[in-house]
């Protein structure tokens, strides 16, 4: 059900055999010479009729793999997948689902917990951005473990007057207790 209608040595001669024959996928080595897998993929991608990609390569790296999806590929896999393997990624891009070789899936993974450590981190900054420089620093020490009465006397305030500016970053950071404020605190810190 699989057949392969012509063959490419370089990134252009990829481009180029895509345009005289229109396959719905094309397998591409990521260190093929000429323009290399990355540009001749977008140039597949932009064509009339554009195949699917699939990336092969000898190495998982998380260089090849990001540039690859992020270039359009539907599917990254490793040189040592045996035929029968192959053949059924082929289908399965084919059929619209993307493919990762398993070690791949690891590193997609790791970067998406990555990138959502980020995210928290960066609406963590946003919303102590919202706090006055006294609270930000009630806060701090809030997350260093200070009692409201060691924060009295750090701060030279009374203690009814750091209750007061808890209760009002209670409300900024839209939290309901110390422990939340600390968390909050420690994710803005990247911790």
């Amino acid at each position: 059900g699989i057949d392969v209608v012509a063959s490419a040595l370089s990134g252009e001669d990829s481009v180029e055999q895509a345009g005289l024959h229109f396959p719905d996928v094309v397998l591409m080595d990521i260190r093929m010479p000429g323009i290399g897998r990355i540009e001749a993929t977008q140039r597949l991608l932009n064509s009339v009729r554009p195949p699917k990609g699939v990336s092969l390569t000898s190495m998982s790296s998380d260089d090849h793999l990001f540039r690859a999806l992020e270039a359009g590929a539907a599917g990254y896999l490793l040189k040592d997948i045996g035929p029968v393997d192959l053949a059924a990624a082929v289908r399965k891009v084919h059929a619209g689902e993307p493919i990762l070789a398993p070690q791949s899936m690891r590193q997609v993974i790791a970067k998406v917990r990555s990138n959502s450590d980020h995210r928290l981190q960066r609406e963590a900054l946003e919303l102590l951005a919202g706090l006055t420089d006294r609270e930000r620093q009630i806060a701090e020490l809030v997350a260093d473990g200070l009692s409201n009465q060691e924060i009295a006397e750090e701060t030279f305030m009374s203690l009814a007057t750091v209750k007061t500016h808890l209760n009002r970053i209670n409300v900024k950071l839209d939290t309901n207790n110390r422990v939340r404020i600390a968390t909050m605190v420690v994710r803005a810190r990247g911790h």
